[in-house]
């Protein structure tokens, strides 16, 4: 695919099938190179990865990286990130780059929840969704959504076109559409008229790519990728990635790109993650990536990878890291507890990275001094780890061990972390 091509966007090519699932791997090729599938996508938020230069995200393995539309619109602004080159030149990041639309950041942090949506709220459900305690900072409307900056207070506007123009400015070369974020605490009439609603946003948002790609000529060519929501209604789900797929081809039919690939959003219930995922994929195009947003557990992964998705992209690893939680074949640990004050072992001996050479007892003492290299060597490690998991997965799907690789990793990763 060159900078300059404006035809069907064909950024996929799919590999290896994995048998008796929907899983495989694949090839996704953008201006900045390619991402051999499945693959995990750290998360650098505000153009970083927290605590860690993209030199020593690029050494860890990772193919690629996802920034948000929304905190890069509020600081520094899309309008810089446009003049610098766009992202990757922005950030000193060589390889492939993803935003999100900006409207999973505006509906939770709107709702008070920030960080995370509930996987299990059973007995919940109020289509008011608002966390004890904070106040409301987005509406949404048909046309879109108004909202209250978290950094200042500051009221701003996100409809489609503008989330469009946003991640136009920012160059990344995935980018998503504007959907409306639900939680499994909205009831299945909320459900039905938001999923219309992103529906019509999504029309909105390739009509407004299709212009931007030609009007921004000078710029690599961006691949468009559309949002699925549905809670955890199979109905609904598969009517979304339904809806989507067939605006995609009328949009090709056109003259347009239609969408390069696909995202599933929106809250999932853990127990049925494999399920639901399996719902949208069955009726998406097999010639079309798909990405799974915020999900990094090595459970969910395996089940998402079997399901059929290609792509992976969670906060998780960096942010547990940052408190000392450290991931290990071993099963989950933390660092700062008192038996690691002794402890001369690296932080996973079986995982060759750029930790290997501090000891745990260093780095318990590096957070109980409150130095901030602590957070550094966690979140290479555990960055690393995640990346490993998931291009070992892909390999063993090549080699057509998978199944012996799944089980091995997670009969041992859960059998509890004493030994780690």
């Amino acid at each position: 695919m060159s900078d300059t091509d404006q035809g069907p966007d064909r950024t996929f090519t799919v590999g290896t099938s994995l048998s008796g699932t929907l899983g495989r791997t694949g090839v996704i090729s953008t201006p900045h190179g390619q991402i051999n599938t499945p693959a995990f996508v750290p998360v650098g938020t505000k153009a970083t990865v927290k605590t860690v230069v993209p030199e020593a995200v690029r050494d860890l393995g990772a193919q690629a990286v996802l920034a948000n539309a929304y905190h890069l619109y509020l600081q520094p602004g899309p309008d810089i990130i446009d003049e610098a080159g766009g992202l990757g030149k922005f950030m000193n990041w060589p390889g492939p780059t993803y935003t999100d639309s900006g409207g999973f950041q505006v509906m939770s942090l709107g709702a008070g929840f920030k960080k995370v949506i509930a996987m299990d709220v059973t007995g919940m459900q109020n289509d008011e969704v608002i966390a004890e305690g904070k106040e409301r900072l987005a509406r949404v409307d048909d046309d879109g959504v108004t909202f209250k900056s978290h950094l200042d207070g500051s009221t701003h506007r996100f409809t489609p076109e503008i989330s469009m123009q946003i991640q136009h400015q920012l160059g990344a070369d995935i980018i998503f559409g504007f959907d409306e974020l639900t939680t499994l605490m909205n009831t299945r009439a909320y459900q039905e008229t938001s999923l219309e609603r992103t529906r019509l946003w999504a029309i909105r948002c390739l009509a407004e790519h299709n212009r931007l790609t030609a009007a921004r000529a000078h710029r690599p060519v961006q691949s468009l990728w559309g949002v699925i929501q549905g809670a955890q209604y199979e109905d609904l789900r598969r009517k979304a990635a339904r809806d989507l797929r067939a605006m995609s081809d009328i949009d090709v039919a056109e003259g347009g790109r239609g969408f390069g690939g696909y995202g599933i959003g929106g809250a999932l219930e853990k127990q049925n993650l494999g399920t639901i995922v399996r719902w949208v994929n069955e009726e998406l195009p097999e010639d079309k990536a798909r990405h799974l947003l915020g999900i990094s557990e090595p459970d969910d992964i395996f089940t998402a990878i079997e399901s059929g998705i290609d792509t992976f992209d969670c906060v998780s690893p960096s942010r547990v890291a940052r408190n000392g939680a450290i991931y290990s074949l071993d099963g989950r640990y933390n660092v700062t507890n008192s038996r690691f004050r002794r402890d001369f072992r690296p932080l996973d001996p079986e995982m060759d990275n750029y930790t290997t050479q501090y000891t745990r007892a260093y780095i318990h003492h590096l957070f109980k001094a409150k130095e901030g290299l602590a957070a550094t060597l966690c979140t290479i490690h555990n960055e690393h780890f995640i990346v490993t998991l998931v291009e070992r997965a892909r390999q063993a799907i090549i080699d057509g061990t998978y199944y012996e690789y799944r089980d091995e990793f997670l009969r041992r990763y859960y059998a509890g972390a004493e030994k780690a």
